[in-house]
């Protein structure tokens, strides 16, 4: 990876990074990993983007890694050596869309064996857990697949994808690039009550558990483990300390992340099923560190320690996570940092396959892909 980093970015020198990365011969794709602070405005940049001889492909998000380091302003331009084939997934809330025939149509003629599937969402979309089934669905786990969720802190839907297209909103984009990569997932968080069951719920709403208001549940185990009050302060402050799990066999809980609440609902960023059992967990500092130090060592795993090998590293990381690790925040960058040339992204939800087991939406967990950069 040709990492090009732009520390105070506005839309026009960003604009003209990407095509002084674009005219790079060495560059046959680019991802662009971008701040929400620093209000990129569609039309300076769609131009660009569509006028870019190379695929292109990333997001907006609340925060960017750069030289170990959790950025709220700046901008990332990675050029790749591998040629991405990249495709746009419309519609990403849309109850009637039909993700597995636009993936099949898409990438139903190429061998995945061995690649890496990039993939960003807008992270405010109702239908992320639909696409990545559909994914599944389509490619199994041929490709490793890393990615997250797009989009503002705000949690107003915006234009946040960046795409051959122009910048998107709802939602998603896909690149399959030649590389071999090893990926680690982990989070650290732990059940703090017993299952309960998801009575109601409409997508990433959850409306009632165990025939009782959600809210009504999950505020009597919050605030008597806490000892706070979400009286007292904003939803989300609380909330963040507490996110739901879904239990998996044989894998740590799917995390879910509450982030708004609309009147008793609780609004999750990634899809909460119906019938199905949700714990609400809890962590500390010292177990949220250990997860990722846990990810990174699986991704180290998959990849032994070759002399000579040209690598790099892509970390994806919750950011909601760093809302409540505050300062210790960087415990967690110096966990996962093994001395390889590294990005990343603090999103609204991870996306990646644990082994050979699972593709899924995360919440609150650490993703860390290591990549293969020989050339092709």
């Amino acid at each position: 990876m040709n990492m090009h980093f732009l520390d105070a970015p506005d839309s026009q020198s960003l604009g003209a990074l990407i095509q002084r990365v674009a005219d790079d011969p060495g560059t046959r794709s680019l991802m662009i990993l971008a701040c929400d602070a620093d209000n990129l405005e569609t039309e300076v940049l769609n131009p660009v983007l569509r006028s870019c001889p190379k695929p292109v492909f990333g997001g907006v998000f609340p925060r960017i890694i750069h030289d170990r380091k959790a950025l709220e302003h700046g901008a990332l331009v990675v050029g790749l050596r591998s040629e991405a084939r990249c495709g746009v997934i419309p519609g990403l809330s849309d109850p009637e869309g039909d993700y597995f025939g636009t993936i099949l149509e898409l990438f139903g003629e190429v061998d995945p064996t061995e690649q890496t599937m990039f993939v960003f969402v807008d992270g405010l979309s109702t239908r992320i857990t639909a696409l990545i089934d559909a994914l599944f669905n389509c490619m199994g786990l041929l490709p490793n697949f890393i990615g997250g969720g797009a989009g503002s802190l705000s949690f107003q839907q915006k234009p946040c994808l960046f795409t051959n297209q122009g910048l998107l909103q709802d939602a998603a984009i896909l690149a399959l690039a030649d590389t071999r990569s090893s990926i680690g997932v982990a989070h650290g968080w732990a059940p703090i009550s017993d299952a309960y069951k998801v009575t109601e719920a409409d997508r990433n709403t959850v409306i009632s558990l165990n025939w009782r208001p959600a809210f009504e549940v999950y505020r009597e185990v919050v605030e008597a483990h806490s000892g706070r009050s979400f009286a007292a302060e904003p939803f989300f402050d609380l909330a963040k300390s507490y996110p739901l799990g879904i239990a998996k066999l044989d894998a740590e809980m799917i995390v879910r992340d509450p982030i708004v609440l609309d009147g008793s609902r609780l609004v999750c960023v990634g899809e909460v099923a119906e019938g199905g059992h949700v714990h609400i967990l809890s962590g500390s500092p010292d177990s949220l560190v250990a997860g990722a130090t846990h990810a990174r060592e699986l991704a180290q795993a998959g990849f032994p320690v070759e002399e000579g090998a040209n690598r790099s590293m892509l970390f994806v990381d919750c950011i909601s996570r760093v809302l409540f690790l505050g300062q210790d925040f960087e415990r967690e960058l110096y966990a996962v940092d093994v001395g390889l040339p590294m990005v990343g992204a603090l999103t609204l939800g991870e996306i990646a396959n644990t082994g050979d087991a699972y593709l899924e939406f995360y919440n609150k967990t650490s993703v860390v892909g290591i990549f293969d950069d020989q050339d092709d």
